[in-house]
């Protein structure tokens, strides 16, 4: 199998064509299912933020193309998405999703909401059925490097998130903040972490408002603020200073119109309308009436860059940790990669232990129950010792990923080899050239390994990885 991710981000695409492709959390299940029923698709989990959409999938080959499912899924004309969207495959697309997860390809470099992101959509995908152990071991291998990154690297020290940014934007609109109110329209994550910075900076009224009920009183008694009725929103827009919208609507929620009848009833006094919801729910119109600031996802990144020149040291340190951690998994599927043969080896020199016992039987039978024991002790103990140097041989031309070698030693173990690998194939992907014959030729050599390493491979202290 390979690996292959296909993706359209803030870096390749507008906000205008970010928006088309969204998917919302309640669709996210769904369009992954629709993902995992492609051709030649085996496992796979959609990143859907709104920053990004990405795919990633384990498929049969590189002659599997999932970038046609971003066209047909949202109904766009091919010469509109094709020149903004990526491909990665394989090393590539481990390497990426690393560092995504380290939040080293954000828009905010070093900000902690992209791997929460990141694990949300893992979740699903698992909740869905359409995640196994390549993926599963691939995504628990990127958190573990996001926390390393986060706990080794200053990287998010004085976070620049989102949140902050936008108050930073609303300090210069309002001067001082204190006692100016603020209005939430959508409970999600981002919406709270903003609140949370407008408060410490003196924000005083907290309205909330969402089409859960629950949500936004939850929300709500977490700033001892006020819940407004959804269908009440308009009326106590007015009343609000800042307006912070992520609702995840198909269409803008506040327009030219809406923005017209603030104005007059606020008596032009100004309106901060930070839009973090992809799709927009803020029309680019409102932004042209005077008194009316409005920054959506992407106008926030310019600001967000000009706090990035003082990481630059700590980014530079946490790729070099990502690069590091990205070749020791790389390293650890290669070394999985030897896992059948040694099973076989095990296998075959286990056999040769029973049919030499099996043999001496009629000279053992005036043993005792304690002596027979020490002679099993004793014969298991020789083969593990024997067959270590062996062993360790063929773990070390895996991670070297030398397949002649790999070759070479199950000949001269006379290992039954059980087809070549894929042509094309990353190698660095679980897979062997070497099998017992015993096994399903059609079974990959990763599960092989699985199904025989707990009961073979343990008793001879080569290491497996789970």
């Amino acid at each position: 199998m390979s690996l292959t991710l296909v993706g359209v981000n803030y870096k390749t695409a507008p906000i205008e064509l970010r928006e088309k492709i969204a998917i919302s959390r309640d669709d996210l299940p769904e369009t992954t299912r629709a993902l995992a029923a492609l051709p030649g698709v085996h496992e796979c989990m959609i990143v859907s933020t709104c920053n990004r959409v990405e795919l990633l999938a384990a498929v049969d080959g590189p002659q599997t193309d999932i970038t046609e499912f971003l066209h047909r899924q949202f109904g766009l004309d091919r010469d509109m998405l094709a020149p903004h969207i990526y491909q990665q495959r394989d090393q590539d697309a481990v390497r990426h999703l690393f560092r995504v997860a380290a939040s080293l390809d954000s828009m905010v470099v070093g900000e902690p909401q992209i791997l929460g992101q990141v694990k949300e959509a893992f979740a699903v995908a698992r909740a869905s059925g359409t995640v196994a152990g390549q993926l599963e071991h691939l995504l628990q291998s990127a958190f573990a490097a996001a926390k390393k990154v986060r706990s080794e690297t200053e990287i998010g020290s004085s976070s620049v998130s989102i949140a902050s940014v936008a108050v930073e934007l609303a300090r210069k609109i309002f001067g001082n903040l204190q006692g100016r109110t603020v209005f939430l329209v959508g409970a999600g994550k981002m919406s709270e972490l903003a609140a949370r910075h407008l408060v410490q900076q003196g924000a005083g009224t907290i309205l909330v408002t969402n089409r859960t009920q629950a949500r936004a009183e939850r929300m709500a008694e977490a700033f001892k603020g006020r819940v407004i009725p959804y269908e009440e929103m308009y009326d106590a827009a007015v009343d609000a200073d800042i307006v912070i919208s992520s609702t995840g609507a198909p269409h803008p929620i506040f327009r030219k119109e809406h923005g017209q009848k603030f104005m007059q009833r606020r008596r032009n006094r100004p309106m901060f309308f930070i839009d973090i919801a992809v799709p927009r729910d803020v029309d680019a119109s409102m932004g042209k009436l005077e008194g009316i600031f409005v920054y959506d996802i992407d106008d926030l990144q310019a600001v967000a860059a000009a706090h990035l020149e003082e990481r630059r040291g700590q980014a530079g340190d946490a790729e070099s940790l990502i690069a590091g951690e990205v070749e020791r998994f790389h390293q650890r599927l290669r070394t999985v990669n030897a896992a059948p043969a040694i099973v076989a080896l095990q296998k075959q020199a286990e056999e040769t232990r029973q049919a030499e016992l099996k043999r001496l039987q009629s000279r053992l039978e005036g043993l005792t129950a304690e002596q027979l024991a020490a002679i099993e002790t004793l014969t298991r103990g020789l083969v593990n010792k024997l067959l270590h140097p062996p062993m360790q041989a063929f773990k070390q031309a895996a991670r070297e990923n030398n397949q002649v070698r790999i070759d070479a030693l199950c000949e001269a173990w006379q290992i039954e080899i059980s087809g070549a690998p894929d042509a094309g194939r990353d190698s660095s992907l679980p897979s062997s050239a070497c099998a017992p014959t015993t096994k399903n030729p059609a079974t990959s050599a990763s599960e092989q390994a699985k199904e025989t390493a707990g009961e073979s491979v343990s008793q001879s202290g080569v290491e497996t990885h789970k």
